[in-house]
């Protein structure tokens, strides 16, 4: 059973600064479940879910990516959009390092640097999203153009089916 008390992560305080709109949800994390695991546990759409991926790229720059939860990212052209030579997915302990969360537990805001984001522009045609609130087993829910107001991210379009 999901514990019944919200936390308060950097993430939430940075939505609450925003004076943002968001709604709570709390769900049984289970390790490599990803987004699939809490769309079904919070009864969701799993392409509603969002997922914050870690990225670096050949000079260890690091990008964080938005992508719906059924879908998979292309680095390859990821790095053409974001004018780098390549870009793979950063170690657990980088993420940390970058983002201050624990991989499961990433959220885009709140991050303990200012990071570059990239969102997949599908998301900001759903009417709701769902994202890590800044810990396992937590999500916000949220109008997809918080997204933009917030991060100012760049727009892309690199998302494969699994």
């Amino acid at each position: 059973m999901a514990k019944s008390k919200t936390p308060v992560t950097a993430a939430i305080r940075q939505l609450r600064q925003a004076r943002i709109d968001f709604s709570e949800y709390l769900y049984d994390y289970v390790e490599h479940g990803g987004a699939a695991h809490a769309a079904n546990e919070l009864k969701l759409e799993v392409n509603h879910v969002i997922k914050t991926l870690v990225f670096s790229d050949e000079r260890d720059s690091v990008y964080l990516m938005l992508m719906h939860g059924n879908l998979e990212v292309s680095a390859k052209n990821l790095a053409r959009q974001l004018d780098c030579k390549s870009l793979n997915s950063s170690t657990a302990e980088a993420a940390l390092k970058h983002t201050g969360y624990l991989v499961g537990g990433i959220s885009p805001f709140g991050t303990r640097k200012r990071l570059p984001v990239a969102v997949e522009s599908s998301i900001l045609d759903l009417p709701q999203i769902f994202i890590n609130g800044g810990k396992r087993g937590f999500l916000v829910g949220l109008p997809p153009q918080t997204l933009v107001d917030l991060l100012q991210p760049k727009l892309v379009s690199v998302a494969i089916k699994p």
